[in-house]
């Protein structure tokens, strides 16, 4: 199953389709084969934190902290989806993320969600 199968959507380079609802329309489940994660750490860069704490006094969005956070999210998704197809998936199911603080020195970003192999129907 490709991602023309899927009928786009997500990333073209990827052949594991990814949601965050319980069941793809227009696919059956055969298998589930279990929980995924792809995990990252990101350290806070000084000065992004220095203009973060400027930026707060005068309100407006903190672009670079942004712009981080989108990456990590990034990456935490491609490896979400790389241990997916390593364990036989081609979809992951209730997908989500979980965002924490790492220690006081950086993000921890979760993507998490359910392996399953689809047909469709």
């Amino acid at each position: 199953m490709s991602i023309e199968d899927y009928g786009g959507g997500q990333n073209t380079r990827s052949d594991v389709l990814v949601v965050t609802t319980n069941d793809a329309p227009g696919y059956r489940v055969e298998r589930v084969i279990g929980e995924v994660f792809g995990l990252t750490v990101r350290s806070r860069h000084l000065g992004s934190q220095i203009g973060a704490g400027l930026k707060s006094m005068i309100g407006g969005e903190l672009k670079g902290l942004t712009k981080t956070l989108v990456e990590t999210r990034n990456q935490a998704m491609e490896r979400l989806v790389e241990q997916a197809r390593a364990r036989g998936a081609n979809g992951v199911l209730t997908m989500r993320f979980d965002v924490t603080d790492a220690a006081d020195v950086g993000t921890e970003v979760c993507a998490y969600g359910t392996a399953v192999v689809l047909t469709k129907e």
